[in-house]
């Protein structure tokens, strides 16, 4: 996984002629913008890989879990686990100086959601994807559990959360949103 990673990032630099940057160099903010980009797809393959479903179902389970509380929760649960490297990252994220809040967000989420961003944006810049994407499982598995489903992966195959269990059997996938010529 990681070396196909690597391979697009280095398509990508070849593509469009970019230099390599040293990824140590960047600020935080920076690392946290790429990393709320990598994580909402994760979030968002994770749920589209369990098959077609109404954009806006898809849209409200994927908002419920890209969002400053629900990012600093999953720290939280993953912090124990964390490298130094990997907490000095977080910290550097989190402590970083930002002109823009959440609205629906305390301080403090905002503060652990961007630390947070900012570590996946790292390691996903470094090619340690397979690290990054066992820190996200981590989070969520915890969280599925907590809610009392059996995990994210499963919420189509118990009876836990069929809201896009339900999108793909019958008539939910019929009509604009879940046609294939319909809005994403």
């Amino acid at each position: 996984m990681e070396e196909s990673i690597m391979d697009f990032m280095a398509e990508v630099r070849k593509t469009f002629d970019l230099d390599d940057t040293d990824i140590r160099t960047y600020s935080p903010l920076t690392l946290a913008y790429v990393g709320d980009a990598v994580y909402e797809l994760v979030i968002r393959s994770l749920l589209t890989g369990r098959g077609n479903a109404q954009v806006n179902r898809l849209h409200k389970k994927a908002s419920s879990l890209v969002n400053a509380g629900a990012q600093s929760e999953s720290l939280e649960r993953i912090r124990e686990a964390l490298t130094e490297e990997e907490l000095h990252v977080f910290r550097r994220g989190r402590n970083a100086n930002s002109a823009t809040m959440a609205r629906h967000a305390t301080m403090t989420d905002y503060r652990k959601a961007t630390g947070f961003e900012a570590l996946m944006g790292y390691l996903y810049l470094t090619g340690q994807t397979e690290r990054m994407l066992s820190l996200i499982r981590l989070g969520l598995q915890e969280d599925a559990a907590e809610s009392g489903s059996r995990g994210l992966e499963e919420d189509n195959a118990g009876s836990g959360n069929r809201d896009l269990e339900e999108d793909n059997a019958g008539s939910g996938n019929r009509g604009p949103e879940g046609s294939a010529g319909g809005e994403n």
